[in-house]
């Protein structure tokens, strides 16, 4: 069931430097979207330094009891902060929040300024300074002065390398909060206490160089989704109302707007071919391997490449609510979400870090009375201790690999909103299925039109209006179904299907029903025209025709009479029927679900190959069934496209959305949406939870069994900080790389 991410405080001790927990931050709030969308929520900051739910609860404690102060909204992926608050109150937040160690900048301003090479020199020089310092204290003599200039070398590199993690350590300290800036605040002031002034500062100096080296290999599962934000182009070529072509911003282009896309350019925005004819490249967005064939009528996503012939189009979709941007809006948003691996480790890091905190202070104060240890070398196997405390490897083991594998399943056209369905997809054991658009093209075709004789003493209505009164009903509805009906009336009989309708209204999982001149009509599926007692021997037997041959049939009715039958036939997708012998072979049952009548359902699902089916469904219908399969299997998941199926992929384990031809409702409602339509999607999106879970667990393992390796050795067998520094960031650096692989995860079976 669809969730939304999660924002609440993680554990305070959980972590607390650069590259820890979501530090993936995604491109839709680095232009102007991402800021426009924040700031629906109040005033924006950017906060560098704000890197994992554990500093998200530090701000929050620093932010208790402000008044007005009404709401704050985390975007940790993003390293933003929408705060919601009286004007009067923002200076006094603001103090709080720097205070507290962070430094809040406005959006705009902060990426303007983002750190570069600057950063890379300064640590380049810290660690010039401690390499001087560890040199003047092997190879010098032991002179007061020599003592004084290699400390005030060991401190200018511990200056250098670390002022923000003191900062924000000392700021954590004095609200008795323990993250990896406190730790190595505590640890490093201690070294250097107790002359161990070389080795402090070199600790610092590899620590800032290990914590950048890690937050640019986290920049590759970023880049990720950076690289989808940048398939857009700035630019559009829009139609002036003097015909001419002028280049204007694609964020200003109006719906409605007629654009030019030349061959080779990228398309800007959304919307549908008005005139031209071309393949498009549509891999970027939907991940189909071969170029689509575009015409007049044929939707174009932003992004994609047009790859041969001009094509003009009405844009159907502003730059901030294209398909590409719902895309990334979404990834953002998943980032945010937690996954049930990442809250198992969240709470355990919070146990973890003080545990091992507890056990430096005992080493420090019991060693020497216990073990008849000299105190100074107790203290530095405390402060060892501290740095291997820091659970930074632990934390940031699961969300690099679930924004990589959430990133590598975007790129192949598989959106997930969140990493508890990346990680839970595996379990599935039984799957239901929408037919029409799902199993099926979903692009039905009129096949056959019977207008029937009223009774005898009803006033006779012309065949001609009947069918003008059917094509302006479906002409108003965006089923498949009724799609095929007013494409294929309008082509047969060139009825206009822009009838004046009034009251429509759509009955789902029955059809629809309005007024034309007057006249009350229904258009709807054989159980409406039951529902409604005009159903009869005479009837039931036409549709029994139709439906033994796999036809999907409609009816047109009055209050008192059905006046045609309409016949639709569909086709499955040679796709449906490997994905769903994939499926049955990695043991999940699939189960079809649909609101067509039992015969048309059932030859359908024969020529699918799905042993169970369940026809003449209302959307409370399927929601039941649903349940019923959970009850029976366990984890199950939905698939579907239309605003019937919404509420059975909300209260599903896991929906599964229907994305190029799916409704608007039935994306919202669901978990996953794929964004092509193609079946085959599912079981690599099971294959790719297999492996995200796999990779997780090796991190955890990595990352637990280093720390206990070192932690033997810090008391056992004098580790130096030298190594605490080497154990802890090496940890971290392991598990990014491991969880990076994810990124080249969706080398699967080919499924285009």
């Amino acid at each position: 069931m669809s969730t939304p991410p999660h924002t609440s405080p993680a554990p305070a001790d959980a972590c607390g430097h650069c590259s820890c927990a979501p530090a993936l931050e995604p491109a839709a709030v680095q232009g102007a979207e991402g800021v426009a969308r924040g700031a629906a929520h109040g005033a924006v900051f950017r906060i560098a330094s704000m890197d994992c739910a554990a500093e998200e609860s530090e701000i929050r404690q620093a932010l208790a009891g402000i008044s007005g102060l009404h709401g704050l909204r985390f975007q940790l992926a993003a390293r933003t902060l929408a705060i919601d608050a009286a004007p009067a109150a923002m200076p006094q937040i603001l103090a709080a929040i720097r205070q507290a160690g962070f430094d809040p900048q406005p959006v705009a301003q902060a990426y303007a300024h983002l750190p570069g090479a600057q950063g890379l020199w300064r640590l380049g020089w810290a660690l010039g300074l401690a390499m001087a310092a560890e040199l003047l204290a092997f190879l010098a003599p032991d002179t007061r002065v020599l003592q004084v200039a290699g400390m005030a070398l060991a401190a200018a590199a511990i200056g250098l390398a670390g002022f923000s993690t003191y900062r924000k350590g000392l700021a954590a300290l004095g609200r008795g909060r323990l993250n990896i800036n406190a730790l190595m605040t505590v640890a490093v002031t201690g070294a250097f206490a107790i002359g161990q002034w070389p080795e402090a500062a070199m600790v610092m100096a590899l620590y800032g160089i290990a914590e950048l080296i890690e937050a640019r290999s986290v920049d590759r599962a970023r880049n990720a989704i950076q690289s989808l934000l940048d398939l857009a182009p700035d630019t559009a070529e829009v139609r002036q109302p003097d015909g001419a072509w002028r280049p204007v911003a694609a964020a200003a282009v109006a719906l409605d707007a007629v654009v030019r896309i030349r061959p080779g350019a990228r398309v800007p925005l959304d919307g549908v071919v008005i005139a031209g004819t071309s393949a498009v490249n549509q891999t970027s967005v939907t991940g189909e391997s071969l170029p689509v064939d575009k015409a007049a009528g044929d939707t174009l996503f932003a992004g994609t490449i047009n790859d041969t012939g001009t094509l003009e189009m009405r844009v159907t979709a502003t730059a901030s609510h294209t398909t590409l941007a719902r895309i990334i809006h979404a990834v953002e948003q998943a980032q945010g979400s937690r996954a049930p691996t990442q809250q198992l480790v969240d709470r355990f890091a919070a146990i973890y870090t003080p545990v091992v905190f507890a056990l430096a202070v005992a080493v420090a104060l019991l060693m020497p009375w216990l073990m008849d240890v000299a105190w100074t070398q107790a203290l530095y196997k405390a402060l060892v201790l501290l740095v291997i405390a820091c659970p930074c490897a632990l934390v940031i083991a699961t969300p690099v690999t679930v924004v990589s594998g959430l990133a590598a399943a975007a790129r192949r056209g598989i959106l997930i909103k969140g990493g508890v369905y990346l990680e839970t997809a595996h379990q599935i054991q039984a799957i239901a299925l929408d037919k029409t658009g799902t199993i099926t093209e979903g692009r039905p075709r009129l096949v056959a039109t019977e207008v029937l004789p009223l009774p005898e003493g009803r006033t006779p209505v012309a065949p001609a209006q009947v069918l003008r009164w059917a094509a302006g009903l479906a002409g108003y509805s965006d089923h498949p179904v009724s799609r095929a009906i007013a494409q294929g009336l309008d082509a047969a009989q060139g009825a206009p299907t822009g009838a004046a309708l009034e009251a429509f209204t759509a009955l789902p999982g029955r059809g629809v029903q309005a007024r034309i001149a007057g006249q009350a009509l229904v258009l709807g599926n054989h159980r409406l025209i039951e529902e409604r007692g005009l159903c009869h021997a005479g009837i039931e037997a036409r549709l029994a025709a139709h439906e033994a041959q796999g036809r999907t049939v409609t009816l047109l009715a009055t209050d008192t009479a059905v006046l045609a039958i309409f016949a639709v036939a569909d086709t499955i997708k040679d796709s449906s029927r490997q994905a769903l012998a994939a499926l049955r072979a990695m043991g999940v049952a699939p189960v079809m679900l649909t609101g067509d009548n039992q015969v048309t359902a059932g030859t359908i699902a024969a020529q699918a190959g799905v042993a169970e089916v369940r026809g003449n469904l209302l959307p409370q219908d399927k929601l039941a069934a649903i349940e019923a399969l959970q009850a029976r299997h366990g984890l199950t998941a939905m698939v579907g496209d239309g605003i019937n199926d919404a509420p059975a992929l909300a209260r599903a384990d896991i929906g599964i959305a229907m994305g190029a031809a799916g409704t608007d409702t039935a994306m919202e409602a669901a978990d996953v949406v794929i964004m092509n339509d193609d079946l085959r999607r599912i079981p690599e999106l099971m294959q790719l939870s297999r492996r995200t879970r796999a990779v997780l667990w090796q991190n955890i393992a990595l990352a637990l069994g280093i720390k206990l390796v070192f932690l033997w050795l810090a008391l056992f067998n004098g580790a130096s900080m030298w190594m605490a520094v080497f154990a802890d960031m090496g940890a971290s650096l392991i598990v990014v790389f491991n969880g990076l692989r994810m990124l080249r995860a969706m080398d699967l079976e080919p499924a285009a």
